[in-house]
């Protein structure tokens, strides 16, 4: 098989790289991170060599992901990170049916956080007369020369197509929630009408009801509150999305017991969409950092029984570690734990930990990936955590399930800090069950047609056919990368 991507094999399965989804800045790789890609790309060629297959088409097999996370466990077990790690057969490397029966698996796939930019919405015709936005992306750099000649054509590496290859195509994903980024009214790079097309993409692969759609609603910002109505009435709409940190015009954000929060809140409750998705951590700057935290959520909790708060990110932040639970740290996972604890908010309630982003970073350092996993499994309950990915930003999701499919806390970790062992059960609660209780899927779709429909009939197609994943990323990886993302607001 020729492989249009990557044909000398350069790019690994499991990415170690510094893109971030554009809200905080790269954070550099550390020497281990170094060792582990060059362990995984050094026995990527001695054992393709061994089986007489080129590098990139070792990569590309289940072999090459084992491989992978085999020598992220080497390099974290040499510097002495060892709270987590991935559960994987040595033998994996070479032995395919061993790797496909570690690395691949059958779990229903429910990401609640994705995303997708226009590449010709409206907010492209407001942009200045020379901006190239996204250009410098790993993405539209590899992809550019073979688009036209037009200033924007580039954008096109970015489009619905591409979209459904790396989500439906190049993942194990089966549904999606297209999610929102914070902007003006006027500045948003998907509006709910480009994000229906996006689905209506989809559909006429008959992949009915594989993308979910939030509604953006900022409360601080004119407009917002009233514009609920419309998104209620005329747009299927999933739940609500919001961002306590942002303000319009560079005004404070607010939290969700604040007069905004609270008005958006209700009126959510009377529009009967009684589930509200709100980001928390990773914080756009020192500006309102406060509101960035979960220093509300339990309130709000309390308060709403009847409201579905999904925590978007988990209060994750990439700025400290996450270590055993510290009441007395202000942010992190750590404050939506306390936050829970002291309103008396128990596991199995109607607070649900999101983790797109949040494991996507935390799979470079496996002690924080441990902790993380660990607490919020604990505070939350294993029914109330839920898969997200963040993805486009960060190419194909597949990498992020793989990873997670083979996920271990340590047993030491297990004892000291009473943290459950991830079993198979809870991982597919994890991966998608538990977002079923949030976003109800219609049971002849989920028995019968998601299994038969033609997006599963392309996607096996693909894959015994013309498999050729980019194994490439949307977000920025340099600080100039992420400063011109943010001078667009793309």
């Amino acid at each position: 098989m020729k492989f249009a991507n990557d044909p000398g094999g350069t790019r690994l399965p499991i990415k170690l790289d510094t893109t971030t989804n554009g809200e905080f800045e790269p954070i550099p790789l550390d020497a281990v991170h170094h060792e582990a890609n060059h362990l995984a790309l050094q026995a990527a060629a001695e054992h393709a060599k061994k089986l007489a297959v080129s590098r990139r088409g070792f990569l590309v097999s289940a072999c090459g992901a084992a491989t992978t996370l085999i020598a992220m466990n080497q390099a974290y077990a040499r510097h002495g990170n060892a709270g987590g790690f991935f559960e994987v057969p040595s033998d994996a490397q070479r032995d395919l049916q061993l790797a496909r029966a570690t690395v691949e698996g059958e779990e229903f796939i429910f990401d609640v956080q994705g995303h997708f930019v226009n590449p010709t919405g409206a907010w492209t015709k407001r942009l200045p007369e020379n901006a190239t936005p996204l250009r410098q992306m790993p993405k539209t750099n590899a992809c550019v020369a073979g688009q036209g000649p037009g200033r924007l054509d580039y954008l096109k590496c970015l489009d619905a197509d591409e979209f459904v290859k790396d989500v439906f195509m190049d993942s194990d994903t089966d549904l999606m929630v297209l999610s929102f980024v914070p902007s003006t009214r006027e500045g948003e790079p998907l509006t709910i009408e480009e994000a229906h097309a996006t689905a209506r993409i989809v559909e006429r692969l008959e992949g009915t009801h594989r993308l979910y759609i939030h509604g953006r609603v900022n409360p601080n910002q004119p407009g917002d509150l009233e514009g609920m109505d419309e998104l209620a009435s005329r747009h299927k709409i999933a739940a609500w999305k919001t961002y306590t940190q942002w303000g319009p015009d560079g005004k404070p954000g607010f939290f969700l017991d604040d007069d905004p929060g609270l008005a958006m809140i209700e009126k959510a409750r009377r529009l009967g969409i009684k589930t509200i998705a709100v980001h928390k951590g990773l914080p756009f700057g020192p500006k309102s950092y406060e509101h960035s935290t979960c220093a509300d959520i339990g309130r709000v909790a309390k308060r709403f029984p009847d409201v579905n708060f999904l925590i978007y990110h988990s209060g994750f932040v990439t700025t400290a570690k996450e270590g055993p639970h510290d009441p007395s740290r202000p942010d992190g996972v750590d404050q939506l734990v306390t936050s829970l604890q002291v309103n008396g908010v128990k596991p199995g309630s109607n607070v649900y930990a999101e983790m797109g982003s949040t494991w996507r970073f935390a799979l470079r350092d496996p002690d924080t990936a441990a902790h993380t996993v660990g607490k919020l499994l604990k505070a939350c309950g294993e029914d109330n955590v839920l898969w997200g990915t963040d993805s486009i930003w960060y190419g194909s999701p597949q990498d992020q399930i793989q990873a997670f499919r083979t996920f271990q806390i340590s047993p030491e970790y297990r004892d000291k800090y009473g943290y459950p062992e991830i079993t198979p059960a809870m991982r597919a609660k994890i991966f998608g069950l538990n977002a079923l209780k949030i976003y109800p899927v219609p049971a002849n779709v989920l028995k019968q047609h998601m299994k038969s429909d033609k997006v599963a009939t392309a996607r096996t197609e693909y894959r015994a056919e013309r498999h050729d994943p980019s194994y490439l990323t949307y977000g920025p990886k340099t600080r100039r990368e992420f400063l011109n993302l943010k001078m667009w607001g793309g």
